[in-house]
């Protein structure tokens, strides 16, 4: 199983409905992604860009993007963003193997980090 976050962004009218019927949105959500074989671990109402954030367990990244295509088709939300998350063990291992690779930038007269990866 994944972790997501999925962050969503209210429309207005969606916003008006909830002022007239305020009610716990987890508690709708919460089928869904059990219907997807997942689980939601927690979720919040935030400030600023979303309005929600929630975090879940998935399968894979297809049940996370149906999850993300069936909430966007709703049309109570006017903006999803799904991300993906790695814990600490994986992204140290993902670090391991991103160096054993040995990847060199193109060479630029811009650079990198301080490093000039110019024509020598």
């Amino acid at each position: 199983m994944s972790i997501y976050a999925v962050q969503a962004a209210y429309t207005p009218v969606a916003w008006a409905a909830l002022l007239k019927n305020p009610h716990h949105r987890l508690e709708a959500i919460k089928p869904v992604v059990e219907r997807l074989g997942g689980r939601i671990e927690a979720g919040w109402f935030t400030f600023g860009e979303y309005d929600l954030l929630i975090i879940c367990e998935l399968p894979d990244n297809v049940r996370a993007a149906a999850l993300s295509m069936g909430i966007s088709a709703g049309g109570a939300v006017k903006a999803i963003k799904t991300t993906p998350l790695m814990n600490f063990e994986d992204g140290l291992a993902a670090l391991e193997r991103a160096r054993e690779a040995e990847y060199t930038p193109p060479r630029s007269e811009i650079p990198y980090f301080g490093v000039y990866r110019g024509e020598t």
